[in-house]
This record gives structure tokens, sequence and C-alpha cells, in this order.
């Protein structure tokens, strides 16, 4: 019995020992790499795998030997990153000086007022008195020499219009903020091309154009002759009209592209035109007016107050010239405060950008229209857009594209904007 305990002992023992040793037998054994190659693996870890080293430089010239796709992709990403970052600084610092210039409007308004307020009140002290004499004399050429002060301060604070130009820094620095997202998604999405570069590149300096930040020899025109939208895109030549009747006679859906879709779009052009551009173009025009008569009006009513002190102070005119002196200080402090105090100029170029907005929609829908099917961006995805841009569904931008065919049938004009935004 004990013969046949110790047998079966060694049987279940070898028995055990034999199905450990097979149990790992069972399992993959482990690779000095992991199974889930990585896309790109590093030199370091090949040149450790014996047998391996002679095959890098063969795989490094497949891809790089590919019509060079690889070395072109890396040069021209590079490159759009470099101008991702000049527009990433030009967005900084156009904040920076926004901020800068929005200062200098609230501390000059605040600087010429109370010139103008103490010069008034020194006229009108001066007025009051009698007898001549030192205190007298010392009044008046203290409130002659203030009004003068805050003329000149005027007539430079109305030539730079500091509220413009805050507003222009802030228009700046939305659309290099609207250009980086661009440039963003085309990083994102796809492989760069040397078209976008240029793009860029050309966007970039249009904007760096169209909202300077010197103002000695660059600053825009604050007074034009006449109400112009803003330009902040590269001008493209004129495309021949070849393209244009090519599209026009095409049949069925390619792209997206379908002869109802164009038609939409031209139909939507025309309440832009009419209606959005025009009232735009009458707004702009009647605030600049208002902006003129306002920057005039401001410094010749503190000369002629400065003239008023200063006839004060020759002992003569004592009837018109206190009168003079004071009410002109008011007025002029009324003036200066409804102008710049309420951002005239800033409004004008408010309405400035929202016209350039509008020339871009317009310059957008006829480039797109103009160019072959295949070239075109995809019709749906274009339609969506301009959805957005005029603040509207799809289905609003369908409704008001078929209220302006039938307007135009029937001849009348449309009595519905194009934008819900602006």
């Amino acid at each position: 019995m004990s013969s046949l305990q110790i047998s079966s002992l060694l049987s279940n023992t070898l028995c055990s020992s034999s199905s450990s040793s097979i149990k790992p037998s069972m399992h993959v054994p482990k690779l000095p790499i992991p199974l889930s190659i990585e896309p790109k693996p590093s030199r370091k870890l090949f040149e450790e795998l014996n047998g391996f080293s002679h095959t890098i430089p063969t795989l490094q010239d497949t891809s790089l030997n590919n019509n060079n796709k690889t070395t072109t992709t890396s040069k021209t990403t590079i490159q759009l990153y470099a101008i991702l970052e000049a527009v990433a600084d030009r967005v900084e610092m156009h904040h920076n000086i926004g901020e800068q210039r929005d200062n200098w409007n609230t501390l000059l308004l605040n600087s010429i007022n109370m010139l103008t307020l103490t010069a008034t009140a020194m006229a009108g002290v001066a007025a009051t008195m009698g007898a001549g004499g030192a205190p007298l004399l010392a009044l008046k050429l203290s409130s002659t020499l203030l009004f003068s002060a805050s003329t000149g301060m005027l007539v430079l604070m109305n030539k730079i219009q500091p509220s413009q130009l805050a507003e222009e820094q802030r228009n700046a620095k939305r659309l290099f903020k609207q250009l980086q997202s661009h440039i963003e998604t085309t990083l994102a999405i796809g492989t760069p091309t040397e078209e976008d570069i240029k793009d860029a590149m050309n966007k970039v300096l249009a904007l760096d154009k169209a909202y300077p930040l010197p103002l000695l020899g660059a600053m825009l025109e604050k007074f034009p002759k006449r109400f112009e939208p803003a330009v902040w895109w590269p001008l493209s030549p004129k495309r021949n009209n070849k393209s244009k009747i090519f599209n026009e006679t095409k049949q069925g859906k390619k792209n997206g592209w379908n002869e109802g879709l164009e038609m939409e779009l031209r139909d939507v052009l025309e309440v832009v035109k009419e209606k959005d551009m025009k009232d735009y173009e009458r707004l702009g025009n009647l605030v600049l007016k208002i902006n003129k008569s306002l920057a005039i009006a401001g410094p010749l009513l503190t000369g002629i107050a400065a003239v008023g002190s200063a006839c004060l102070s020759q002992g003569h005119g004592s009837s018109w010239a206190p009168i003079v002196a004071v009410l002109g200080g008011a007025l002029a402090t009324a003036v200066n405060s409804f102008e710049h105090g309420g951002q005239v100029g800033m409004v004008s170029e408010m309405y400035r950008n929202c016209g350039g907005f509008f020339q871009l929609l317009e310059n957008s829908i006829q480039k797109t229209v103009e160019e072959d099917e295949e070239q075109r961006e995809n019709g749906e995805l274009f339609e969506m857009k301009l959805a957005l841009k005029l603040g509207r569904s799809l289905s609003q931008l369908r409704d008001l594209a078929t209220k302006s065919a039938y307007s135009r049938l029937e001849g009348s004009a449309t009595d519905e904007f194009a934008s819900k935004l602006f």
C-alpha cells in the first residue's frame, strides 16, 4: 500500500509539473517590440533589432521618393505654421494698440473738457469783476491760454479720431483671428498646398494694408469725400466669362451644385445689393457728414471763445465778449462730448466695416458662380456658410430667395433685409 501511495504521489507531481510546463508554452512569447508597430518607428528602435538596421534607408527613401510628397508637405506645413505665428502676433499687437487708442479717446476727452470748462469759468468770473488789476488780468489771460490749448488739442483729436482708430484695431483683431482659425483648420483637416501658402500671405498683407498700425504716413483718411466700404481681402483679377457660360449650359447636379442653387444665390445677392448695401451706404454717408460737422464745430467754438476772452483782456467789448467766451466754451464742451463721448467716429468705422462685409459677400458669390463646378466649393457647404453669415437658417435663406424672385417678377422692391446680424 505504501508503494502504491508513493507511486500515485509521484504521478500526480509529474502531471502537475508537466501541465505547468505546457501552459506557458501555449502563450505567445514576449517580443522585444510591441505587436502594434508605430507608423513611423524611430531609428534607435530598429538599430536595436539585429538584422533590421539595413532596411532604414530603404524605408526612408521609399517615403521620400514617392513623388517628393512627404518633402513638399513638410515644407508647406512649416511655412503655414510660420504664417500662423505671424498672424497670432498680429492679433496681440492689434489688441494692445486698440486698448491704447481707446484710452486716448477717454483721456483726451476728459482733458479737453476740463480745460474748456475751466477756461469758461475763469472768463465768467473775470466778467463779473468790475475794476481792473492784476487778479482780473490773470484770470483773463489764463482763460485765453486754456481756450487756445483746448483748441489745439481738439484739432489734433478730431484729426486722428481715437474712437475710430480703436474700432479699426478691434476689427483688425477680429479678422486676424478669423484668418488664424482658417489656417488652423487647414492644418487640421488636410495637407496644405502652395496655393494655401499664397492665399494666407495675400490675406495677411491685405489686412495690414486695410488696418495699418502706424499713424504718421499710413493712417487711413478719417474724412473722405464720400463713404467707401472697407476692403481687407486681396483683390483677384477678373476671370474670363467662358467659365460662366459653361456653367450656365451645364445640366444636372455636381459637387453639390445645380441650377436651382445658383438661382437662389443670385436672388439673395439681389437683396443684398438693393437693401443692405444701399442702406449702409446711406447711413455711412450720413454719419460721415455728422462727424465732419462736429469736427469743425468743436475747434471753431473754442477758438471763438478764446477770441472773446482775449477781447476781455483788452478792456473793450464788455457787452459781447463775456457772452462769446462763456457761451462758446459751453457749446464747445457739449459738441466735444457728443462727438467723442458718443464715439461718432467709431460708428462711422462700424458702418464702413459692415459695407465691406457685404461687398466681400457679393464678390464671394459672384466668384463662386463664375468658377467651374469642379473647382468650386461644395454647393451645400457654401449655402450653409452663406446662411450663417446672414444670420439665417437654410429654410429662411431659401424663403428670402423666393421672395426676391417674386418681387423681381412683380416689379416691386423686397421689404426685407438679407442680413439679420447687422
